[in-house]
């Protein structure tokens, strides 16, 4: 079982450490250093993304609506990491005291605040990758593969078919197979496509990178991958 019920996934354990993790980089690294995966961003404003999304995210189990919005607290050194570790708080907080059952605004068909614990596990993970690589330390990067396939399964179940229906991509002309060799699991993304089907088999964790872009996929896997749109 995997998602927001799965009981051998310690969200909160796993969001206060990742967070906890990803502050230290902000308090430490350089914050004018460019961020690979978002050419446009240097850590400092990939810091501040992922402080309005926390907060963005507790609104959302707080108030019920998507709506939420908080200015700014600066993007110099003091006052970036002492608004992402007060968001980053203020979310496991709320998340640690809100029944997982308990009914919030979420863009996934899981209208509970357990959809949050997941997708902010997830969302903090990715952008540790993104703060390491703008230092130049992706390798220090490391992840459970347990986790790594659960957001695998993410996009899978979510992302992808929420990217198809509000029309930000066209559908996978192929059936695209993932298999994780590392855990012996295996999906495939659009499986009645009419394509002739192809195979992407890596790690849990070089998998999860490449749906998300942060890894290139070779061959006739990342000729499919390049004509798609699988994640935001």
């Amino acid at each position: 079982m995997t998602g927001p019920e799965n009981p051998t996934m310690e969200w909160i354990e796993l969001l206060e450490s990742t967070t906890a993790e990803f502050a230290e980089i902000l308090a430490d690294g350089d914050l004018a250093a460019g961020v690979p995966a978002c050419p446009d961003w240097t850590l400092a404003d990939l810091g501040e993304h992922l402080r309005w999304t926390h907060a963005w995210a507790t609104h959302a189990v707080t108030h019920g609506t998507p709506d939420g919005d908080s200015p700014a607290p600066g993007l110099d050194r003091d006052a970036l990491v002492a608004g992402y570790r007060d968001a980053a708080r203020r979310l496991v907080d709320v998340l640690a005291e809100t029944d997982p059952a308990a009914p919030a605004w979420a863009f996934g068909p899981a209208k509970s605040a357990g959809f949050w614990r997941r997708r902010q596990v997830h969302e903090v993970t990715m952008h540790l990758f993104d703060a390491l690589a703008s230092q130049q330390d992706e390798d220090d990067w490391e992840i459970d593969g347990e986790l790594a396939w659960d957001g695998v399964e993410e996009v899978e179940t979510l992302f992808y078919p929420r990217q198809v229906r509000l029309g930000r991509t066209a559908p996978l002309r192929s059936p695209l197979r993932l298999t994780a060799h590392d855990l012996d699991r295996s999906l495939t993304l659009e499986p009645h496509a009419e394509g002739e089907p192809v195979t992407l088999q890596s790690s849990a964790s070089q998998l999860l990178l490449m749906l998300w872009g942060r890894r290139p996929a070779q061959g006739s896997v990342g000729e499919l991958m390049a004509t798609v749109a699988l994640t935001p």
